[in-house]
């Protein structure tokens, strides 16, 4: 018996290691399953909740005045027609991609380090998107006419403008969302049954019953499982540069200075990357913490994910070198006023800002003390959030404000339903995660288990 038991636990050995010491498939179904079918429901989980759906209030309320009055209640107008909605739009799609990395493509490289972290990395790309996908409608001004941008049989004849990015974003974003979501279903659908089997009352049974769809973890359906993970992995891996590249072409098609560039798709593919990380960490530190998962997602997941986040903000920083040097080496005197114009125009802190948060305070990332103080960490990846939202908006704004004709150049200023907005996307956001975390297993126990086995195994093995 100690032998058998010295076998399915992960030993104490490493002395970094990716799980706890201590953990067997008993412990790790316990801890994990716990959260959702056992533990009470805490004030703080409350509270939190109460705040996050007061702005989602907010933001129906904002939505219903847009309805009602138009789009003239935002700041935007001639010459700077894009403003907060654009911003916007960009910075919360830029938040899901690193569920999907983390999902997708480490999933294919086989990294084991993602097995703690990524259902609520995928969660959190799914909310994101959803938060992201209203303002490109809201934006249209007439939203119940959306579907003019779906190819579909009319009797007028009409179809959508396949030259046009609007267009393209609809497609990007709805197979982003479509593909992300059945991801992260087929990834719950073991979990789902092991909540089913140890759920208490019978409404729970039922409930999980149907959403894990009959599986019984027969040899078939782990084979279909896994083919169908694999299979959705390859799907979602070039996912994650085509629907940030196509973000990037609402841009570069355009002939303003400062859009109008071959450096946007990478360089926002890596800013993408650069704040889904980020946001990563802002909301695995704060769930660690709360639900005391430290041997779960333990201070190797937080160096890593500091390491990623380091590693291509260093991406993010060439490309704004490389932004100001073409500007200057082209010689256009449009793309010299547009550089100009940041370092020193009415818009100019804000650029230095974000040159602040994006790559001088993100580089206490390369000390290793820096990366294991959870705290400063949590600092760290609000800095960069609010690094990339400014990116954002220096992009947007910054570039219209000034346009080729000196009498048509105007500020802009967001109104106070600008603000509403943009917060009440927050508590969109916040109140789907709060009930994820509630009802749905946060950290995956199937994939726990198999790290505990792999482990076990080359602990055996050595």
């Amino acid at each position: 018996m100690a032998s058998e038991d010295s076998h399915n636990t992960v030993g104490v050995a490493d002395p970094d290691p990716i799980i706890g010491p201590g953990h067997t498939f008993e412990t790790v179904t316990d801890k994990i399953s716990s959260i959702v079918l056992t533990r009470p429901v805490t004030p703080g989980w409350v509270f939190g909740l109460l705040i996050a759906f007061s702005a989602l209030m907010l933001l129906n309320l904002v939505v219903t005045l847009l309805m009602i009055k138009g789009v003239g209640i935002w700041g935007i107008r001639i010459p700077t027609a894009w403003g907060f909605a654009i911003v916007n739009f960009v910075w919360w799609i830029g938040i899901g991609h690193a569920g999907t990395l983390i999902s997708a493509i480490l999933l294919l490289l086989h990294q084991k380090w993602r097995t703690s972290i990524n259902r609520f990395a995928e969660a959190m790309t799914l909310f994101a998107v959803m938060c992201a996908g209203m303002f490109p409608l809201l934006h249209m001004g007439r939203p119940w006419l959306f579907f003019y941008l779906m190819p579909y049989p009319n009797p007028m004849w009409m179809w959508p403008q396949f030259r046009s990015p609007l267009v393209w974003d609809v497609f990007a974003v709805s197979t982003y969302l479509t593909v992300s979501l059945l991801f992260w279903y087929v990834g719950l659908i073991p979990d789902l049954a092991t909540l089913r089997d140890r759920a208490k009352p019978k409404a729970a049974k039922i409930i999980y019953g149907m959403l894990s769809m009959g599986w019984r973890g027969s040899a078939v359906h782990w084979s279909r499982y896994e083919t169908a993970s694999l299979l959705l992995a390859g799907l979602a891996t070039p996912l994650v540069v085509s629907v940030h590249t196509v973000v990037s072409f609402d841009f570069t098609i355009g002939i303003i200075p400062g859009w109008h560039t071959t450096i946007f798709p990478p360089y926002f593919v890596a800013g993408a990357i650069y704040s889904g990380f980020a946001m990563v960490l802002t909301l695995a530190i704060p769930i660690r913490k709360f639900y005391h998962l430290e041997d779960l997602v333990t201070a190797r997941h937080l160096d890593i994910m500091a390491k990623v986040m380091l590693a291509t903000g260093l991406i993010v920083a060439y490309g704004y070198l490389l932004e100001a040097f073409l500007a200057f080496y082209s010689g256009d005197q449009y793309e010299i006023y547009m550089m100009t114009n940041r370092f020193h125009g009415p818009y100019a802190p804000l650029y230095w800002m974000l040159i602040s948060c994006n790559i001088i305070i993100p580089q206490l990332l390369w000390s290793r003390r820096v990366r294991r103080n959870v705290g400063l960490l949590f600092v760290l990846s609000l800095v960069v959030n609010t690094g990339m939202w400014l990116e954002r908006f220096v992009i947007v704004v910054i570039s219209l404000s000034r346009d080729f004709i000196p009498s048509s150049w105007g500020m802009y200023y967001p109104t106070r339903w600008d603000w509403a907005t943009y917060i009440g996307t927050f508590g969109l956001f916040f109140t789907l995660f709060f009930l994820f975390i509630r009802f749905l297993p946060m950290i995956s126990i199937v994939e726990v288990r198999s790290l505990v086995h792999e482990t076990n195994e080359e602990k055996g093995h050595s």
